[in-house]
């Protein structure tokens, strides 16, 4: 059964020779281009729909744009737009004209500054901050031992209530900034217009969780091994 489950983490195939990015290319057994046709066939039906095909044909240009000298051989990419400059390029790509700004309170400063990029492109913006509703915690059960400030007023975090506070203003394309692990899935499980992440949260690597993995072989060597009582 292990066999059946993809694992393409564990696929030890040279680039250039995997089965997904060279037709006819090999795969181990556990290999989805290989063995699993028919659901790759049935996902490649979703781009038949004209907004998908036209979503997937924009976000592809808009990743080859991200490099030049791609027409030179032998090829070496050279990256030369940050993801700032994506996200503002791809939702003109796609004609959209109202984006929405769902972020986190803690970064209330930055969402300040993406939302003034974004007007200079030409955009309208819808920003919702978290807190939003000032709705108590104890609405979804917490407990004053399980808050962020034991013994005080909390706010819970409502991704619920952003997701659809933007749908209500008509936005046309969302754009995460910080937002909690889970509150964000809750705003993707709600939000009805596609949405993109700009920033995700990391409290202790300055918003940038990719440093832990960087460093697993020195100072995050800890997560190699199975967590103990403690979580640590």
């Amino acid at each position: 059964m292990s066999e059946l489950i993809p694992s393409c983490t564990k696929c030890s195939v040279k680039a250039t020779e995997r089965a997904c990015r060279v037709q006819g290319g090999k795969g181990p057994a556990f290999c989805p281009t290989r063995k699993m046709e028919e659901v790759v066939k049935k996902a490649g039906e979703a781009y038949s729909e004209p907004a998908t095909y036209e979503f997937a044909r924009q976000a592809s240009i808009q990743e080859a744009e991200c490099y030049i000298n791609r027409d030179k051989t032998p090829g070496v990419k050279h990256p030369v737009k940050p993801r700032l400059q994506e996200v503002c390029e791809f939702a003109g790509r796609m004609g959209y004209k109202r984006l929405g700004v769902a972020f986190c309170s803690g970064l209330k400063e930055e969402a300040t500054a993406l939302s003034k990029v974004l007007e200079n492109y030409g955009f309208e913006v819808v920003s919702v901050i978290c807190k939003v509703g000032c709705t108590p915690k104890e609405e979804i059960g917490i407990t004053d031992s399980e808050k962020c400030n034991v013994g005080k007023f909390e706010a819970m975090c409502s991704p619920v209530a952003q997701a659809e506070i933007l749908n209500e203003a008509g936005a046309d394309f969302n754009i995460l900034l910080g937002l909690c692990v889970g509150h964000d899935s809750l705003f993707f499980k709600h939000a009805e217009a596609p949405t993109t992440v700009f920033a995700v949260k990391d409290r202790v690597l300055g918003h940038n969780p990719l440093a832990a993995v960087y460093n697993l072989d020195s100072y995050y060597e800890r997560f190699k091994k199975s967590p103990g009582p403690d979580g640590l």
